[in-house]
């Protein structure tokens, strides 16, 4: 079980293409400094288009990331996906997170082998299940989301698939999902994204349409996005928390600098957490929010003068 440490109010999830994230992007002094504030801004983060063969990459970026004087103190666990792609050019799920907070509980390749929709995925969704005892909902399930391009549509509504079936097997609607689901610009009109089975009312996009979460100047689509799934999950959610994180203005680099980085900035969302009592911080705080109001009523004066009793 994690050891809850008695200042954490928040918990952030997040994914972030990196852009062929791998063994010359670790070993740029510069590169590898950004990568680690961005990482530790967060509880747990999913790293796509990580490019890493050997593995030794996302071991090197680990052990940057436990160098610095926080996380030393309370360092990053990573697990990662294998090798995926239709081709030659492969890539990586890789999942950093805080065991302090939470517990990798499991973790499920999906087959892709539906009858007669095989192969639907150009890089199939790699699951996770973690124990998260600080938050409102103990339980949570992140599923990756890179598409391909070209394919969004298609792979964006086999995604529901995919929840249908992790619900199934391990009995729970905590879902996310999260990613670069290239959901927008020539990829993914709105007219099309309606159609969409991930698009139904049983989910949640988190992210609006109008949020840049691209680096470059060249576009400001909303590429990335971070879903939802049911009512439970959604309430679990601190309200407005979902955002992209613009690490240039942040760390106010040029634009080769950012780019240097990624070309996709990191989508974020927080969950409420549990207080020492085991209560909802966004409840607690509205019923002191009202029992405040409410001393400040019985101050009030009465119409003849005097202070209620």
């Amino acid at each position: 079980m994690p050891q809850v440490p008695t200042n954490q109010v928040r918990m952030k999830i997040a994914a972030f293409n990196g852009k062929n994230l791998g063994h010359k992007k670790v070993h740029d002094k510069s590169v590898v400094k950004h990568l680690t504030k961005i990482i530790s801004r967060y509880s747990v983060i999913v790293l796509l288009e990580v490019v890493d063969k050997s593995g030794k990459a996302m071991e090197t970026l680990l052990q940057e990331l436990n160098k610095t004087d926080t996380n030393r103190k309370r360092p990053y666990k990573k697990t990662a996906s294998k090798q995926l792609g239709r081709d030659t050019y492969k890539e990586q799920y890789v999942c950093f997170y805080r065991p302090d907070e939470v517990t990798l509980k499991d973790s499920h390749q999906y087959e892709d082998n539906q009858a007669g929709d095989e192969d639907a995925f150009a890089r199939e969704p790699f699951i996770l299940r973690f124990d998260c005892p600080t938050t409102v909902m103990d339980d949570l399930v992140l599923i990756p989301v890179h598409t391909k391009p070209e394919d969004s549509l298609k792979e964006l509504d086999e995604l529901h698939d995919v929840v249908e079936d992790i619900r199934k097997k391990w009995k729970t609607d905590n879902i996310m999902l999260l990613g670069d689901f290239n959901a927008d610009g020539r990829y993914l009109s709105k007219k099309k994204k309606e159609k969409i089975r991930i698009c139904s009312s049983s989910y949640n996009w988190l992210i609006d349409d109008n949020v840049d979460t691209t680096a470059s100047n060249k576009n400001d689509n909303t590429y990335d996005r971070i879903v939802v799934y049911g009512q439970t999950m959604l309430n679990a959610i601190v309200p407005n928390s979902a955002k992209s994180f613009n690490f240039q203005q942040e760390f106010d680099l040029t634009d080769e600098e950012a780019l240097g980085i990624s070309d996709h900035y990191p989508v974020e969302v927080e969950l409420k957490t549990k207080d020492a009592s085991g209560e909802g911080q966004s409840k607690k705080k509205g019923q002191q929010e009202q029992k405040r109001k409410q001393g400040q009523a019985s101050n009030m004066p009465t119409k003849r003068g005097r202070r209620a009793v």
